[in-house]
């Protein structure tokens, strides 16, 4: 494939931006604003190639963060678009209710059995990581009621945390625009603290004693909650949305050590990182996270079908069978778990990540990103921390680096320097908490694509810098 040469003609452009403006919803908008078309938007995307898209307009954009840190093999591959048309014509559609199945999805969930932490049992299929999460409450609870502890089951999440946007998965969610106007969160839903070592409120704290802090903030509210309600804790192993915060030294140590001593079951949302996005397989085998349920998407297909995975451990599979002979048959399913098309498109996905070594790239490439943008950000005097994990990584600003203050919202720091690079060519994201610029690139990023993502991150962040000097915004007055 190759990117749309022509720009959509001005007339047709215009009616196209007309129509969005008024017959679409779009999520995580400011709704007014873009019915009235005072936002800029719609922006139209009509192609993609590698790690550069096209929009209506013939403008060319290098895609930083692979769509919403999904399309890991990146734009325009026809492996997987021959994949799922080769799967239309002989099946597109049939249901997997009451054991009927597909030979894609088959070959698909024993290929993930193989490919999982030690452990893990079964796969059941969704659309999307927020239907999964929501699948994954549904099991916890079925789980705890078929072993008779039928008052066992407060999730505990965190704050910053990102599960979904669903009612329940909404209130795992620990992000406050996500609970707003929503009556969320739902009362069986607790956060703890937010595992972000640069925020930790003691600066004299190490990393391993701030992690002992976070599992000990975990077990008091575990107590205080009363251990016989608590039935599962759901974590990124990499915290995403809220900030792309890598775990501080020791934190899923401390952690499972105690949920294994108040018989918590421990779920991993591998939405983000998995399939190499960390430059490992999953983030689990990274960090030594044991769980006993993982909750997976967007990689899985990066994005070319809608698919979603829930992997169901031993532990908990063992329950579930057993609880079949007095409750009968699950009483749970999507018309579309386990769609032959998304799971088509999640082997022709897996294939390509495979063959050519994207997991490794996305370690080395990745590790070079991040190189980059601390050694172009170090002199900066608006940059508090420069993070991140394998294709991963996070520039957060602060007033005052040294003493960790944040900017006032009304500066807006992290939109404008998105706003920067985008004008630039080069496609960000500005974290919904805080003033943080997130990466999330394709994991085909070339080096060369990746300094150019150093270079336009530098140049934007010194123009924002002398915004703010000139506003008198900087330091710690």
């Amino acid at each position: 494939m190759t990117l749309k040469a022509v720009p959509t003609p001005p007339n047709e452009l215009a009616e196209l931006e007309a129509a969005d403006r008024a017959y679409v919803l779009h999520p995580s908008t400011q709704l007014k604003a873009h019915a009235q078309g005072l936002s800029g938007g719609p922006q139209i995307i009509s192609g993609g190639e590698g790690s550069t898209l096209r929009d209506a307009h013939g403008n060319e954009f290098l895609d930083a963060f692979a769509g919403l840190y999904c399309v890991n093999i990146g734009y325009g591959r026809t492996e997987v678009a021959d994949a799922i048309a080769r799967q239309a014509h002989e099946l597109a559609y049939y249901h997997s209710y009451a054991g009927h199945s597909n030979e894609p999805l088959i070959e698909l969930s024993e290929r993930l059995i193989r490919m999982a932490p030690p452990g893990m049992s079964r796969v059941y299929y969704g659309l999307s990581g927020s239907d999964a999460n929501e699948t994954q409450i549904k099991l916890v609870w079925y789980y705890n009621n078929i072993l008779g502890r039928t008052s066992k089951k407060k999730i505990i999440s965190r704050h910053r945390a990102y599960h979904g946007s669903g009612i329940m998965t909404g209130s795992l969610t620990g992000l406050p625009v996500f609970h707003q106007a929503f009556d969320l969160p739902m009362p069986q839903i607790k956060h703890t603290l937010t595992p972000h070592y640069y925020r930790r409120d003691d600066s004299d704290m190490s990393e391993r004693e701030f992690s002992k802090h976070c599992a000990a903030e975990l077990e008091r509210m575990i107590l205080e909650e009363g251990p016989d309600t608590v039935a599962a804790f759901i974590g990124e192993p990499v915290l995403g949305t809220g900030g792309i915060v890598p775990p501080p030294e020791g934190y899923w140590e401390e952690i499972q050590a105690v949920l294994h001593r108040y018989d918590v079951l421990l779920i991993a949302d591998e939405v983000i990182t998995g399939f190499g996005r960390l430059g490992t397989t999953f983030g689990c085998e990274q960090y030594g996270i044991e769980p006993d349920l993982m909750t997976l998407a967007k990689g899985l297909t990066s994005a070319y079908a809608p698919l979603s995975a829930v992997m169901v451990g031993e532990r908990v599979w063992r329950v579930l069978e057993e609880g079949a002979d007095r409750l009968g048959p699950l009483g749970h399913g999507w018309t579309y778990s386990g769609h032959p098309l998304g799971t088509a498109a999640a082997l022709a996905n897996l294939d390509i990540i495979e063959r050519e070594n994207l997991v490794e790239k996305a370690r080395d490439t990745g590790a070079y990103l991040l190189n980059g943008l601390r050694e172009a950000l170090e002199d900066s005097p608006i940059v508090g921390e420069v993070r991140g994990a394998g294709m991963l990584a996070a520039v957060e600003f602060a007033r005052d680096p040294a003493e960790r203050l944040p900017f006032a919202p009304k500066h807006k720091v992290g939109v404008h320097v998105y706003e920067a690079c985008r004008a630039q060519g080069v496609l960000a994201r500005a974290m919904p908490h805080g003033d943080i610029l997130g990466f999330a690139p394709p994991l085909v990023l070339s080096r060369g694509e990746a300094d150019r993502v150093v270079d336009t991150t530098r140049k934007a962040v010194a123009s924002v810098t002398d915004e703010l000097a000139s506003q008198g915004a900087l330091g710690g007055a």
